[in-house]
């Protein structure tokens, strides 16, 4: 019997990845713990879903990372207990540099 040997995920071997999971993974609990209902919470929440699966799956391309930022700030932007989790988000997805320009 073969023994298959699991493959470790993106952000297991990349610190860049690593550092976004981490971040999305804080801000997710803030956002969850946090007691005021936000008419944009479920942008926030799928975004989030959204950031999380593309670092787990080893497919954090820059525009999709941007636009999921994008997303989650304009529904979380006048909180300003949620902004430092939010700012760490970005601040993770900075480290993988610039969108291509087109």
């Amino acid at each position: 019997m073969a023994v298959k040997h699991r493959r470790p995920a993106d952000a297991e071997r990349d610190p860049k990845a690593a550092e976004l999971g981490r971040a999305v993974s804080r801000l997710r609990c803030e956002l969850a713990a946090y007691p005021v209902e936000l008419s944009d919470r479920t942008v926030a929440d799928e975004e989030l879903t959204a950031l999380d699966s593309m670092v787990r799956e080893g497919r954090a391309e820059v525009p999709e990372l941007r636009r999921s930022l994008l997303l989650i700030a304009s529904s979380l932007g006048s909180v300003s207990r949620l902004g430092p989790s939010v700012t760490a988000v970005r601040t993770a997805i900075d480290q993988f540099g610039d969108a291509p320009h087109r």
